[in-house]
């Protein structure tokens, strides 16, 4: 009888593990809007958060169409913080404290940049002769093999005299 109550007990033990919720460890965010200088919203800015902390040491996000970005599942640290968007300066925020189990409002405001483009061309131009007007084709072999030459003439038993 006692062997039972123990059994009884153990796989209460066990049933009471396995459906508890664990205990999840803190966890920290950066969220925030990303405007321009006149305060209109910018979507598809690129928000990196660089931290020797994270594993990966760089995580990012873009920004969506009302310029709002969350950057979630961040260990407590020091973080530093870039935003990033063609035509626009960038932004820097460096030495931000992010504690464990906090959400931390980071807004960012970007001014109009230089635009910067590269456009490489690759590929060989054609080669043009300037010097000569003639005109070169090249030929299939079943073409070749269509046109009437000295020596089919003469395996046929036709024969031309000039």
């Amino acid at each position: 009888m006692c062997i039972v109550r123990h059994v009884w007990w153990i796989a209460a033990i066990a049933a009471w593990v396995t459906l508890c919720p664990r205990t999840a460890y803190a966890q920290s965010a950066f969220a925030g809007v990303v405007k321009d200088a006149t305060g209109a919203v910018l979507p598809g800015v690129t928000v990196e958060a660089a931290s020797p902390v994270l594993i990966e040491k760089v995580r990012s996000v873009t920004t969506d169409s009302n310029g709002s970005y969350k950057i979630e599942s961040l260990r407590p640290g020091t973080y530093t913080l870039s935003f990033n968007l063609p035509g626009f300066s960038s932004v820097k925020k460096d030495g931000i404290e992010l504690p464990s189990n906090f959400t931390a409002a980071i807004n960012a405001d970007l001014k109009v940049g230089a635009m910067e483009e590269t456009v490489t061309v690759s590929g060989e131009s054609p080669v043009v002769d300037v010097q000569s007007n003639s005109k070169a084709q090249v030929l299939s072999r079943e073409i070749l093999d269509a046109v009437p030459s000295a020596h089919t003439i003469h395996r046929s038993g036709n024969s031309w005299s000039a």
